[in-house]
């Protein structure tokens, strides 16, 4: 599986391989599934009704008619040959142009099959295959014809299979380099010991490749694509689980509950009452706080769920024990928002020697007057640390953490630095744990000296339990799954941008709640300076089509300005903002200095304006369910009815889609949803999981069974031997599925 490619096929076809496709190895190519099969005498059956303008197609079909003429270019000059097909495809008819391949007619005559790929195009509502390639399905006793290069024929095996290709490597090309790969191919020692394989009934690994590139039926190819789903779903939970065993080889600081300390003064300060999940969670983390045994847990629930309020008691409680603990952010945006939303609930007890207003928010306040200090003896200090800190603040900043005087540290990804040091780092929290890879979660974790931290990881996005159990298999799951007391539904519309009627009544509504004193967010895929879109790329948009740019947050708002909410007082906020700036506008938001916000993504987690009750996405197809799902969840924070408008110009799928979303208020409901429409790749990507981007077999909607059979053989085999020392090939198992970084524990242990 190690050997070269070129071993295989020979250096020329083994080096298209590796430029297009990534491919070094024997085992890269046969890991290359097929997408799906066909019998020999069966056609695509292609649905127009699934296919976009400028989409890539690889497939068989049966030609029609075929008819070949020479024409003069235009201008005159040399002549051109232009053979023209007709070819079918199930439902799909479209016509296949070649220039100066005149053998095409007598080598693919009416009637033949053949393999064709190109973009699919259409002209006079007629679909069009462009910059086509083909090549001829043989049937046994064809002749090659000597008139060219792209005239070879392939023999189909009875079950054909059908390669996810590009357009530089076609389907056939990889049948052919598949075929040669198998007929020198030694079967692999297998990984997976014996006895696994026959406690859970998998066929061996060599019989499995074979069978999933080349089966002799349909029905051969299931046992294949199980035993290489369920090596997937083994390699992943062993470098999942593995992380569990390194997370626990130091023990963690014991911080057990006190009840007069500062935790307590915090819980009869509350103006609220704690849900009931709240509290069960509560339980559980202070009574895993109290033991030597590190937490390592991840915190979901749904937007508003009160997440927050949790994480702070466990905090409280590590301050009490005489230890620090830090709030990780992903954006500078979100890590003000969180310091100044934790001491606004901290009030007096978290203004250790500072004075009122330092993180207050009156917009007016230009700090002349003298002020008193607003203190509790229990008090601890919440310092805010990011890398855009002035070098005076950030002096004053790493003191109070160096020294202790910080109990409550909150930050980016400055706080990983290796020169800011704790004096004892009791609990690490990651808020929104998917915009941070593991080993930046695992970066404080993993610092010298007799203790590590807890962890505590917080996601406002659901997930469905399978993906929970593939993605974060390394942490034990806790579930906020109801929403506080008085929060009402956010009523949410799928508005059609390009109807001026409905879009005028949108700014309507803006204007009607800010008159009725609330506020407002217009949130924008792109900043407008011809920078990218900010913090993270959205999802595309539909494709086959002419699209005009994604609108701008700096147009947006001049033209809100001067047309429909003209003399509303609005702000503009986006990550490219100086730190400064974007923390005034946000306090002055916050204050109620600003009726709209007009805003980039940078709003989509944490930022928490009871007074806004109204949010306008525009270009909401540019957009994932959960990244829409948290903006909707910036509103409906506080008592008062709340509405989210989703405007899109496209009708179809994108407007489907989108009242779909307006229909889902439940999270959890939504993750179902984002699971269904979005790849495994992207629901598994770096950016969530810190790992490999995409699994190539294993399907987190359809596994459930073999994830969990896979974690618990982990288990057992990791108890025994937890670098894999003595399973050396289950090592290599691993690495090839998660890669070297995320096989990192084998070389901790």
């Amino acid at each position: 599986m190690d050997s070269p490619l070129a071993e295989a096929i020979g250096g020329r076809s083994a080096a298209v391989l590796r430029k297009h496709l990534e491919m070094e190895t024997v085992g890269d190519l046969l890991r290359h599934l097929p997408r799906r099969y066909e019998t020999v005498n069966d056609l695509d059956k292609m649905d127009p009704r699934d296919l976009s303008v400028g989409d890539q197609v690889n497939m068989i079909a049966e030609v029609r008619s075929a008819r070949g003429e020479r024409k003069f270019r235009r201008g005159g000059g040399k002549q051109i040959h232009i053979t023209t097909m007709s070819v079918a495809a199930g439902d799909l008819e479209l016509s296949v142009t070649f220039f100066n391949q005149p053998w095409r007619v007598r080598t693919m005559p009416v009637g033949s099959r053949a393999f064709f790929a190109g973009k699919l195009e259409k002209f006079r509502d007629r679909w069009q295959l462009g910059s086509p390639r083909a090549m001829r399905i043989s049937t046994g006793d064809d002749e090659t014809d000597p008139d060219g290069d792209d005239t070879e024929s392939i023999k189909l095996p009875p079950v054909t299979p059908i390669y996810p290709a590009t357009k530089d490597v076609q389907t056939w090309e990889l049948l052919a380099a598949v075929r040669q790969t198998l007929d020198v191919f030694d079967d692999p020692i297998d990984p997976v010991p014996a006895e696994v394989r026959e406690r859970h009934g998998l066929i061996d690994l060599g019989r499995a490749l074979r069978d999933i590139h080349l089966p002799a039926t349909l029905e051969a190819a299931r046992p294949a694509m199980r035993r290489l789903t369920w090596d997937e779903a083994l390699g992943l939970q062993l470098a999942l689980q593995g992380e569990r065993l390194n997370a626990v080889t130091r023990p963690a600081p014991a911080c057990p509950r006190t009840d007069d300390g500062l935790a307590a003064a915090f819980d009869a300060r509350l103006p609220f009452e704690l849900t009931a999940g709240q509290r069960r969670v509560g339980d559980e983390l202070a009574d895993a706080l109290a033991t030597t045994t590190p937490l390592n847990r991840l915190l979901q629930g749904d937007v508003g769920s009160g997440k927050t309020v949790v994480a702070l008691r466990a905090m409280l409680q590590v301050v009490d024990a005489g230890r620090q603990a830090v709030l990780l952010a992903p954006t500078e945006v979100l890590a003000a928002q969180h310091a100044r939303s934790l001491r606004a609930m901290l009030g007096p007890l978290g203004r250790a020697g500072e004075p009122a207003g330092l993180f207050g928010d009156d917009p007016d306040d230009d700090g002349d007057e003298p002020v008193e200090l607003d203190t509790s003896e229990q008090a601890t200090k919440v310092v805010l640390l990011t890398g855009s800190l002035g070098a005076k603040e950030r002096k004053q900043a790493l003191l109070a953490v160096q020294s202790g005087e910080a109990g409550i540290v909150v930050g980016t990804h400055a706080v990983i630095q290796e020169k800011v040091g704790f004096a004892d780092l009791g609990l690490l929290v990651v808020d929104e744990q998917h915009r941070f890879g593991v080993r930046q979660r695992d970066e404080l974790r993993s610092r010298p000296g007799p203790t590590a931290p807890h962890l505590l990881v917080m996601t406002a996005t659901p997930i469905p339990r399978t993906v929970a159990l593939t993605v974060y298999g390394d942490l034990e799951n806790s579930v906020l799954d109801e929403l506080p007391a008085g929060r009402k539904p956010i009523e949410t519309h799928a508005v059609p941008g390009n109807r001026p009627k409905w879009l005028a009544r949108v700014w309507e509504r803006v204007r009607e709640d800010v008159d009725a004193g609330h506020q407002a967010y217009v949130v924008c895929p792109r900043i407008g300076d011809d920078g990218p879109p900010d913090d993270e790329e959205p999802d595309a948009g539909p494709t086959g089509e002419e699209r005009r740019p994604p609108l701008a947050a700096l147009e947006v708002a001049e033209l809100l300005a001067t047309g429909p909410l003209a003399g509303l007082r609005l702000e503009v906020l986006h990550g490219r903002l100086p730190a400064e700036e974007k923390d005034d506008v946000m306090r002055r938001f916050s204050a109620g200095a600003v009726d709209v916000l007009v805003s980039t993504t940078v709003i989509e987690v944490g930022v928490d304006v009871p007074n806004a009750t109204v949010i306008v996405v525009l270009d909401a197809e540019r957009f994932g369910v959960s990244q829409l799902h948290q903006l909707r969840g910036r509103v409906g924070r506080g008592d008062t009815a709340s509405s989210c408008f989703l405007v899109s110009e496209y009708e179809g799928p994108p407007m489907e889609r989108l009242r779909r979303i307006a229909e889902i208020h439940d999270g959890f409901a939504m993750a179902d949803l984002d699971l269904e429409l979005r790849s495994e790749g992207d629901v598994l990507g770096t950016e969530q999981a810190g790992r490999r981007k995409t699994l190539r077999f294993l399907s987190v909607r359809r596994h459930l069974e073999e994830i969990t059979e896979a974690r618990e053989v982990a288990r057992s085999v990791l108890a025994g031997d937890p670098t894999l020392h003595h399973h050396p090939r289950l090592a290599g198992l691993v690495r090839a599925v998660v890669g070297d970084e995320g096989a990192g524990f084998l070389d901790k242990l």
